[in-house]
C-alpha cells in the first residue's frame, strides 16, 4: 500500500540526511544478503487492485476522500487521483487452496465497496484505462489529498525543471499532450502481484518475471483508448512511463536496465545509486527497519519490482511484484491472469537451465514492448531461437508450463484446471479486454460511454471476458 509521508516541502539538508540514512541502510541490507538474514518462508502469494470510481455516466468521481472514510476499511486506500482507489488483500501460501482464499478475499472487500459506492451514488470499476477518462479529469485539482502525491508531483516536476509531461504515444492512432503535473498516471490502473520467495531464489524468480512479461501482457490486455483514441493493446504500458519521465538515463518507470545476475542485492543497488531521491522524509527509527529504502524503492517503478518487507515475526523477506496486468475485465479472469504468473514464473525460474542465460534481457524487453503494443497479434523470440507468434507460444509452451510451475507450488489441481483453462479459451478464441473493446467500438460506434456502461455490466456478471458479446 502507499505509504504516507508527513510533509511535502524538502530543503537541501533533507536529502543529505536522507541520503546517509539510506547508505547506512544499504550496508546492512548487503550484510543480510551475506549472511543469509532473510526469510525462508517462500511461494506466498499477494495482490493489489486499482480501480475507479464513477458516476451513473460512467465518468470518473472525485469523492474517494469521503468515500474511504464512509467505507472504513484499512486495506482499501487512495490512490494518486480523487477517483482512484487501491484494495489490497492478506498475503497467503500458495499451496492448497491458497488462490481460492486470494480470490475470497479480493471478492469479498470488492463487494463491501461497491455497497457502500452504490450508497452514494456511484460505482466501482476495474478497467486497465478507463474508456471515458479525459485530459479534462487529470488535473492538480482532482489530485488525492495525501502528502505524498503532492510531494511526488512536487519533486518530479522540480527534477524537470518545470518542463510539461509530454505523452507521445503512436499505435493505431497517434496522441499528444501536455501536462504540467504527474496526474497522466491516474490513468494507469493495474493488478499488482506479488510473490515473496527466499533470498537464494530470488534472482532467478525476478529473472523468470522479466521474461514472462510479454506474455503475461499478451494475454491480459485491456486498455486499447486513451481519450478517445486507439493507440496500444495495453496502452497504460507507455502512458505510465511517459507520466513520470525524469529522462534517461535513470527513468522512473522502466522495463529495468538488465536481469539480476549478482543477485537481487544489485537491483537495490542500481536504486540507490542511480536515482535521484524524491521523497527525502527521514524517520527515527532504526536501520533494520529499512524505512528510507523502502520509501525510496517505492518511487521506482520498474514493470517487474523486487521489494523488502518483513514477515509477521519481524524476519526480511524479498517479493518479487509483477507490475504488467491491467486491472479487469472480471475477477475470473484476474484471477486466472494471477494463477498462470504465478505458474509460469514458477516454472521459469526451477528449469534446469535458467532461461536467462539463452533469452539476452534486451530480447525480453523488446518482447515485452511488443506484446504491449499487438497483444494476441504480436511475434515474439524465444529460447529456441525462433520467432513465435505468441498465441502459439502460449498454447503450445507456455500453458502447459505454467501448469507444471503450479504443481511444483503444490497449488490444487481443480484451481490450476479452472484457471489455466480460461486463459487457454481466451487465447485460442483471441478475445481479451482489449480485443472486446475493439470489437464493441467496430459494432456501436465510438461511444466511450456506453463502451464503459457495457463493459461494466459485463464484468458485473463475472462472466469470462473471452464469452463476451457485443
Amino acid at each position: 500500500m502507499g505509504q504516507e509521508i508527513s510533509s511535502r516541502h524538502f530543503r537541501h539538508q533533507d536529502f543529505q540526511r536522507f541520503g546517509a540514512a539510506l547508505a547506512k541502510e544499504m550496508v546492512l541490507l548487503h550484510s543480510w544478503f551475506a549472511e543469509g538474514r532473510f526469510s525462508s518462508r517462500h511461494a506466498i502469494g499477494g495482490l493489489e487492485l486499482e480501480a475507479w470510481l464513477i458516476d451513473a455516466a460512467a465518468e470518473p468521481l472525485s469523492i474517494n476522500e469521503a468515500y474511504l472514510q464512509r467505507l472504513a476499511m484499512p486495506t482499501v486506500v487512495p490512490e494518486l487521483s480523487r477517483f482512484n482507489i487501491e484494495l489490497n488483500v492478506a498475503p497467503q501460501t500458495l499451496a492448497g487452496d491458497g488462490l481460492i482464499r486470494l480470490d475470497r478475499e479480493l471478492r469479498a472487500t470488492w463487494r463491501r465497496c461497491a455497497a457502500v459506492a452504490a450508497d452514494m451514488e456511484a460505482s466501482v470499476l476495474a478497467v486497465g484505462i478507463l474508456p471515458t477518462v479525459n485530459d479534462h479529469h487529470l488535473v492538480f485539482a482532482n489530485m488525492s489529498a495525501m502528502q505524498r502525491y503532492h510531494a511526488l508531483n512536487e519533486q518530479v516536476m522540480r527534477l524537470r525543471r518545470g518542463r510539461a509531461l509530454t505523452l507521445n504515444i503512436s499505435g493505431h492512432e497517434h496522441l499528444q499532450s501536455k501536462h504540467h503535473d504527474v496526474m497522466l498516471e491516474a490513468a494507469a490502473t493495474s493488478l499488482q502481484v506479488h510473490l515473496q520467495v527466499t533470498a537464494d531464489s530470488a534472482a532467478r524468480y525476478y529473472n523468470a518475471a522479466i521474461i514472462a512479461s510479454a506474455p503475461m501482457v499478451a494475454a491480459s490486455t485491456n486498455s486499447p483508448y486513451l481519450f478517445g483514441k486507439d493507440l496500444w493493446d495495453e496502452t497504460r504500458i507507455p502512458l505510465f512511463e511517459q507520466a513520470v519521465d525524469l529522462g534517461a538515463p535513470a527513468r522512473r518507470v522502466t522495463f529495468g536496465s538488465d536481469y539480476a545476475k549478482d543477485g537481487l542485492a544489485c537491483c537495490f543497488h542500481e536504486n540507490s545509486e542511480h536515482y535521484p531521491v524524491l521523497l527525502p522524509l527521514t524517520v527515527d527509527e532504526p536501520p533494520e527497519h529499512m524505512a528510507h529504502l523502502r520509501l525510496h524503492n517505492g518511487t521506482i517503478w520498474r514493470w517487474n519490482r523486487p521489494l523488502l518487507g518483513f514477515d509477521d515475526d519481524g524476519t526480511p523477506h524479498l517479493r518479487i511484484e509483477h507490475r504488467v496486468i491491467p486491472a479487469g475485465p472480471t475477477f475470473t479472469d484476474m484471477l486466472a491472469n494471477i494463477a498462470f504468473f504465478y505458474g509460469l514464473c514458477t516454472a521459469l525460474a526451477t528449469r534446469p537451465t535458467a532461461p536467462e542465460t539463452v533469452i539476452p534481457f534486451a530480447t525480453a524487453r523488446d518482447n515485452f514492448y511488443e506484446a504491449a503494443r499487438r497483444g494476441l497479434d504480436s511475434v515474439v523470440h524465444w529460447d529456441d531461437g525462433r520467432r513465435w507468434p505468441i498465441g502459439q507460444l502460449l498454447q503450445k509452451e507456455l500453458l502447459p508450463m505454467a501448469r507444471q510451475g503450479m504443481e511444483h507450488l503444490g497449488v490444487d489441481a481443480a484451481s490450476i484446471g479452472a484457471h489455466l483453462d480460461l486463459i487457454e479459451a481466451r487465447v485460442a478464441g483471441g478475445q481479451n479486454g482489449t480485443a472486446w473493446q475493439r470489437k464493441f467500438v467496430r459494432h456501436h460506434g465510438r461511444d466511450m460511454q456506453a463502451l464503459t456502461l457495457a463493459y461494466q455490466e459485463r464484468q458485473r456478471s463475472d462472466e469470462p471476458v473471452h464469452r463476451w458479446d457485443v
